[in-house]
């Protein structure tokens, strides 16, 4: 990680993704984060790997936002019943090129073109272990964003001022099916595990507005694993990855070797570029190897349209965002519960997306399920 103070920057980012890994767990096993390497150009495809791995008490949580939606027409709908950008953001079914989009801009800082906010709300006595911070999205719109500053963003800390912030891998690029999409991330342990709790702001996303039938759509996620004596033995891991989920297709992320009991409990968090809302044929399903894989869903996220443009989680109730709009036109950050697809127990979990959809864009994805003790 390269973070630094840094004066404010007319700066941005797009984002896009890919899946597949492999990773092996062990109860007991070290707080681990992949080794951090030093600033590399720009890569079309990005394998998934595990970018953190821990068996401890505690678990993840995550703040996220998106950074451009759809404007405002300065005149009502012509139709009572028209689709219109009010209805969209309140989560009325509405897809990101359907719209004239622009940037989200919440600090009234006359240095930046898109701020959005998001809470980290952290259980009492937890310390935090490992912090990533995810951002992207697509940089062909209206506009031709250039891509020198995918690599940098802004964040400020609850109550802080911005800094600088400098991806501390490779990132990901890629030109297709009309859009110009990348992500890019950077380990941001030392400011969260100092800052705890409370409203993150991240600006400068490297984003593209207008109007295309590709879409605008943009985002950022931060992820947190932390220790808590008083919550149980948990197998914690991350991943990311780049490419893009070609319409038909599948990607897979397998782990062998996290011994789960039967009833454990346990959820998934994925990142998600350009998932559009009503269109259905995307899905996340999880197998332990003890029966056939269950599609994961819940109340913000159908069967059958997973990437459906939303930021939901359980027990978010209550966790703040600026703005906090339902429909987010194409940037997905969903906590989903595992269920009774790991109500077996098991010592793997495998899990695959499909996507039917031309276009969509996987960037990071998120495990914390009960350990054996």
């Amino acid at each position: 990680m390269r973070i630094h103070p840094g004066h404010l920057l007319r700066r941005a980012m797009a984002g896009c993704c890919a899946l597949t890994a492999t990773a092996l767990w062990a109860v007991g096993a070290p707080a681990t984060a992949a080794p951090q390497a030093p600033p590399a150009p720009e890569a079309e495809r990005l394998a998934f790997t595990e970018r953190y791995r821990a068996v401890q008490h505690g678990g993840i949580v995550r703040a996220a936002n998106s950074s451009i939606t759809c404007r405002v027409p300065s005149v009502p709908a012509p139709l009572p019943g028209d689709s219109s950008c009010s209805a969209a953001r309140a989560g009325r079914t509405g897809v990101n090129g359907d719209f004239d989009m622009f940037y989200i801009d919440v600090d009234r800082d006359p240095n930046t073109y898109n701020s959005s906010r998001g809470e980290v709300r952290l259980p009492r006595g937890a310390r935090v272990s490992y912090a990533r911070l995810y951002w992207g999205g697509n940089l062909r719109v209206g506009e031709q964003k250039p891509p020198k500053d995918n690599g940098r963003v802004l964040i400020a800390e609850p109550g802080g001022q911005y800094k600088e912030v400098l991806a501390d891998n490779v990132v990901g690029h890629r030109v297709a099916r009309g859009a110009d999409a990348y992500q890019a991330s950077a380990d941001v342990t030392r400011l969260v595990r100092s800052s705890g709790s409370g409203l993150y702001t991240v600006a400068q996303v490297n984003v593209a507005m207008g109007r295309s039938a590709a879409g605008a759509w943009g985002g950022w996620t931060l992820m947190v694993a932390y220790e808590n004596p008083a919550e149980p033995l948990r197998h914690l891991a991350m991943w990311d990855g780049f490419d893009a989920l070609a319409k038909g297709g599948e990607q897979r992320i397998g782990m062998r070797g996290p011994a789960f009991p039967k009833r454990a409990r346990g959820q998934v968090g994925l990142v998600a570029y350009n998932g559009d809302r009503g269109r259905t044929g995307d899905s996340l399903t999880v197998s332990t190897g003890q029966g056939a894989a269950v599609a994961l869903h819940d109340a913000a996220n159908p069967a059958d349209d997973v990437l459906n443009s939303t930021i939901s989680g359980p027990g978010t109730a209550g966790v703040r965002r600026t703005p906090a709009y339902s429909n987010t036109l194409g940037y997905d950050s969903d906590v989903l519960e595992l269920g009774d697809g790991i109500r077996r127990g098991g010592d793997q979990l495998a899990f695959r997306i499909v996507s039917q959809r031309d276009a969509a864009w996987v960037g990071a994805l998120f495990v914390a399920v009960d350990a054996k003790q």
